[in-house]
C-alpha cells in the first residue's frame, strides 16, 4: 500500500517537473509578441508627445507587468483588476506619500512600497508591479513630482489599460491560451486532469 502510494506520488511529481520544464515555442512566441507591442505602443506615444522629456511615460513597472499578463497569463496576479487597479491604488498611494513627506527619502520610500502592498491586498487587486509604480512617484524625478497625482491619470492608468487591450487580444489568439482566467474553473480542471492522469497505479 505504502508503495503504491509513494510510486504514485512521484508520478505526479515526475509530470510536474515535466509541465514546467516544457518548452512551448508557441506559447513563447505569443508571450514575446504580445509585450513587444504593448511595451512598444507606450514607448510610440511618448516618442510622438514627449520627444525631449524625461521618460515619464515609460516607467520601469510596466516592463514588470508585462512579464506577468504575456509570459504568467494563468496567474492570479496577471488577471486585469489585479493589473489596473494594482497600478492606479499603488500611484495614488506613492504620490499621497511624496506630498507628505517631501524630500525625506529614508522615509517616503519604504513607507509608498509598504503601504501600496497593504493597500492592494485591502482592494483585492495585488499585482507586484504595483511596489514599484509606488516607488517610481517618489523616485522618478522633477516631471514624475510636477506631474502630481496627474502620474495616476497618465502614465499610470493609461499605460496599464494599453498593457490591458494588448493582453486581451494576444492572449486569446490561441486556444491554449485564455485571459483573463476564472481560476476555480483553472483549478477544477487541473485537478481533473492529474486525477484522471494518475489515479491507476
Amino acid at each position: 500500500m505504502l508503495k503504491q502510494k509513494l510510486r504514485r506520488q512521484f508520478r505526479v511529481y515526475k509530470y510536474v517537473v515535466y509541465k514546467e520544464t516544457l518548452v512551448d515555442f508557441k506559447d513563447h512566441l505569443w508571450s514575446f509578441i504580445g509585450a513587444f507591442i504593448g511595451i512598444g505602443i507606450i514607448a510610440y506615444l511618448q516618442s510622438l508627445q514627449l520627444p525631449d522629456l524625461e521618460n515619464i511615460f515609460l516607467i520601469g513597472s510596466f516592463g514588470a507587468s508585462s512579464v506577468l499578463v504575456y509570459g504568467a497569463v494563468h496567474s492570479p496576479l496577471a488577471q486585469p483588476r489585479n493589473l489596473v487597479a494594482g497600478h492606479v491604488v499603488s500611484a495614488i498611494v506613492g504620490v499621497t506619500i511624496a506630498k507628505l513627506f517631501p524630500d525625506i527619502i529614508w522615509l517616503t520610500a519604504p513607507s509608498a512600497v509598504a503601504l501600496s502592498i497593504v493597500a492592494m491586498q485591502v482592494t483585492r487587486c495585488l499585482h507586484p508591479p504595483g511596489g514599484a509604480t509606488a516607488l517610481i512617484a517618489i523616485t522618478g524625478g522633477t516631471k514624475i513630482a510636477e506631474l502630481g497625482y496627474m502620474y495616476v491619470l497618465s502614465p499610470v492608468l493609461t499605460g496599464s489599460l494599453i498593457l490591458l487591450m494588448i493582453a486581451l487580444i494576444f492572449n486569446n489568439i490561441t486556444k491554449d491560451r485564455h485571459y483573463p482566467v476564472k481560476h476555480s474553473r483553472l483549478r477544477k480542471s487541473r485537478r481533473l486532469q492529474l486525477k484522471k492522469r494518475f489515479s491507476n497505479p
